[in-house]
C-alpha cells in the first residue's frame, strides 16, 4: 500500500479539483463581497413585504445568496479538510463561518412574518406575481408550521434561549471528546498506556480474547465513574425536548421531531414493533458466534471480533473502482458513466496524507458537481466505502441535475438509501464471483455485521430514546438507575439470552452522542431497509423498480420522503419492507452458519 508523506507526492487524478468551484482565490472573495452586499439588501424587506411583487423580490434574491454562500463555504471547508494543520484555509472557512451569522441574523424575520401572513392573502400575492409559483409549494410547507410558531416576541424569547437549550448536549461533547481519560491497556512491549478511541476500535476486534476484554474495561471505566454527570446531562437534553414540544403544541417530542419530514408516529412504532417480531435470528447470530469463536460463555466484547481470520484482502483503488462498476452494473449504463465522470474528472480526493481530515463523506454543491472524500487503505472495507459515497454522490449529482436549486437537496431521511443499495449491489456481486469458502464466510460476516450495527443497533437506540422520552412526558424522574434499567433490558431483548452481561453494559447509553440529536438513529434503520428492498428487486432484473429508483435519485426533495419512497415501491407506512429486510438478513444467518 501506498503511503504519502505529503499531499504534493499524490498523482494529480486522484485528488479532488477545487478550481471547478473557484479557478482562483480572487473569485472566491469577489462572491463573499457579493453575499455580505445582498446580505444588507435582505435587511431592507424586514417589514416592507405587502405584495406579492416584494414578496417575489426577497426570496429570488435569497436563493440567489444561498447559491453563492453554498460555493464559498464549500470551497473554504474542502480546502481546510485537504490539510487541517494549515492556517490559511481555516481563515477562509472562519470568515464563512461569521458570515453565514450575519445571513441568519438577517433572514430570522422572515418566518414569525410569513406565517402571520393568512393563507388566503398568500394565495392572493402568488395570483398576482406569477414568478411566486416557483416557491409556492415551499410557502405552503411552511403553513404546516403555523399551529407550531409563537407570537414574534415569544420567538425572540425561545431564539435567546436557543444557546442554553443546547447546553446538555454541548457538555456531554465536551465530556466525551476533549475530557473522558480511557483506563490503561498494556501494549505489545508490555507497558501499560493510556487507551484511544482509535485504539478500542482495533482492540475489540483482536483475536486475543484477553485483550479484547482489558479494552472493554478500559474503555468503559470514565463513562462508570462519570455516570452521575452523564445521566443528568442526557436527563437534562431530553426535558429540554419535551418541554419545547410542549410549549409549541407537538402532542409529544417523538411527533415534534418527525414533523419535519412530515412521517406519522406509527412508522416509527412500526419499525420497532416488526423489528421486534421478527429478533430471532439475531439471537441464532449470537449463538453461532458463540460456536465458531469455541467459547463457553460470550460477553459483549467477544461481539465485534471477525470470526474468519487471515482472510487479508489487499485491493487496490484501479481495482476496488472496477469492482464497483462491474457490481453497479444492474443499474444501467447511464449510472456507469456518471461514476467513470467521477473518477475522469477528479471529483474524488483518494489518499491518506497527514493532516488530512479522517473518515469519507460526498459534499454535493449545487451548480459544480459532488466533493467524495476518502482516506483509501486497499482493503474491504475501502472498497466498501467507495461504493458507499459514490451512491450518495451520484444522488447528488442526479438531483442537482434534474432538480431546481430550491429542491435539489435530499433529506437525511433519504440519504442512506443511495448509499446502502450501491453497498448491497456490491456485496451480492462479491458472493456471485467468490468461490474461496473462507473468503465467502469472511464477506458475509462483514456484511451481517454492517446490518446489525446499521439496523439493529439503531432500533435498539430509537427504542431506548421512545421508552425515556416517554417517562419524562410522564413525569417520571430520569437517572442512572432508570437508564440503566432501560437500557440493559432492551440489550437483552435484542441480543438475546445467550451472552453473560457484564457490569459495564447496563452504561452502554452514557457513550451515544446521538441521543443528544433527538430521534434521529431511527433513519439509518429505515434508509437501510428501504436500501434492502429495492437492491432485491433491482437485482432480480425488475425493470419497473429500476426505473422508478432512478427517477428517485433525481428527485431531490421535490416530495415528502415517504412520498418519494413510495413511488420506488416501498411504503414504509406497512410492514412490508422492514419485514423483507429481516427476512434477508434470516438468510444470511442461516447461509452464513451453513458454509
Amino acid at each position: 500500500m501506498t503511503t504519502y508523506t505529503n499531499r504534493n507526492e499524490v498523482p494529480v487524478h486522484e485528488k479532488w479539483n477545487l478550481s471547478d468551484i473557484y479557478p482562483k482565490i480572487e473569485k472566491w472573495e469577489n462572491d463573499y463581497q457579493l453575499i455580505e452586499e445582498i446580505t444588507v439588501s435582505l435587511k431592507k424587506f424586514d417589514g416592507n413585504i405587502h405584495d406579492g411583487h416584494s414578496l417575489y423580490e426577497y426570496l429570488k434574491q435569497r436563493e440567489e445568496l444561498s447559491f453563492h454562500f453554498n460555493k464559498v463555504y464549500a470551497y473554504a471547508m474542502l480546502m481546510v479538510d485537504e490539510n487541517t494543520r494549515e492556517t490559511l484555509p481555516q481563515s477562509y472557512l472562519d470568515k464563512a463561518k461569521q458570515l453565514s451569522v450575519k445571513v441568519s441574523a438577517a433572514t430570522s424575520f422572515f418566518m414569525p412574518y410569513l406565517l402571520s401572513l393568512d393563507e388566503e392573502t398568500l394565495r392572493s400575492y402568488i395570483k398576482e406575481e406569477g414568478r411566486l409559483t416557483y416557491f409556492e409549494e415551499d410557502l405552503l410547507d411552511s403553513f404546516r408550521y403555523k399551529e407550531h410558531v409563537l407570537s414574534k416576541e415569544q420567538e425572540e424569547i425561545l431564539s435567546k434561549l436557543g444557546e442554553a437549550l443546547s447546553v446538555p448536549g454541548h457538555t456531554f461533547g465536551m465530556i466525551n471528546n476533549a475530557d473522558i481519560k480511557f483506563g490503561e491497556v498494556t501494549n505489545e512491549n508490555g507497558d501499560r498506556i493510556e487507551l484511544t478511541r482509535g485504539m478500542y476500535s482495533k482492540l475489540i476486534e483482536d483475536e486475543d480474547r484477553e485483550k479484547r476484554r482489558e479494552a472493554y474495561k478500559a474503555y468503559y471505566q470514565p463513562y462508570v465513574q462519570l455516570k452521575n454527570s452523564i445521566a443528568a446531562t442526557l436527563s437534562a437534553a431530553i426535558k429540554n425536548n419535551v418541554t419545547l414540544a410542549k410549549i409549541r403544541h407537538y402532542p409529544s417530542a417523538l411527533e415534534k421531531a418527525l414533523f419535519g419530514d412530515n412521517v406519522p408516529r406509527e412508522v416509527y412504532e412500526n419499525l420497532i414493533q416488526t423489528t421486534k417480531d421478527n429478533i430471532s435470528p439475531l439471537h441464532q447470530y449470537t449463538r453461532i458466534r458463540k460456536e465458531k469463536l469455541k467459547l463457553d460463555e460470550i460477553r459483549q466484547y467477544d461481539m465485534s471480533v471477525p470470526l474468519v481470520s487471515g482472510v487479508k484482502q489487499v485491493i487496490s483503488y484501479e481495482e476496488a473502482y472496477e469492482t464497483m462498476l462491474k457490481a453497479l452494473a444492474p443499474l444501467g449504463e447511464d449510472y456507469l458513466t456518471i461514476l467513470k465522470e467521477f473518477k475522469d474528472k477528479c471529483y474524488i480526493d483518494v489518499r491518506e496524507t497527514p493532516g488530512k481530515r479522517s473518515g469519507a463523506y460526498n459534499l454535493g454543491v449545487y451548480g459544480v458537481h459532488p466533493y467524495i472524500l476518502l482516506n483509501h487503505q486497499d482493503d474491504l472495507d475501502s472498497l466498501f466505502t467507495l461504493v458507499h459515497e459514490c451512491g450518495h454522490g451520484v444522488h447528488s449529482k442526479l438531483s442537482s441535475q434534474y432538480q431546481p436549486q430550491i429542491t435539489a437537496g435530499y433529506s437525511i431521511f433519504v440519504a442512506e438509501v443511495a448509499s446502502t443499495v450501491n453497498e448491497v449491489l456490491l456485496i451480492n456481486y462479491l458472493l456471485n464471483n467468490e468461490s474461496d469458502p473462507e473468503v465467502r464466510k469472511h464477506l458475509l460476516n462483514h456484511f451481517i455485521d454492517q446490518f446489525k450495527g446499521t439496523f439493529f443497533t439503531q432500533v435498539m437506540f430509537a427504542e431506548f430514546e421512545m421508552k425515556t422520552h416517554d417517562m419524562a412526558e410522564r413525569g417520571i424522574p430520569l437517572n442512572v438507575e432508570v437508564f440503566n434499567q432501560t437500557y440493559e433490558t432492551l440489550f437483552r431483548e435484542y441480543n438475546g439470552e445467550t451472552i453473560i452481561f457484564d457490569e459495564e453494559v447496563k452504561y452502554g447509553w452514557s457513550r451515544i452522542p446521538h441521543f443528544y440529536r433527538p430521534f434521529y438513529v431511527y433513519k439509518y434503520a429505515t434508509g437501510f431497509a428501504s436500501a434492502i428492498h429495492l437492491a432485491t428487486k433491482i437485482l432480480e432484473g425488475d425493470q419497473e423498480t429500476i426505473h422508478s429508483y432512478l427517477e428517485f435519485l433525481k428527485s431531490g426533495s421535490s416530495d415528502y420522503p415517504l412520498e418519494l419512497l413510495k413511488k420506488t415501491g416501498v411504503d414504509l407506512t406497512t410492514p412490508d419492507p422492514i419485514q423483507n429486510a429481516l427476512k434477508r438478513f434470516g438468510e444470511l444467518v442461516e447461509e452464513f452458519s451453513q458454509i
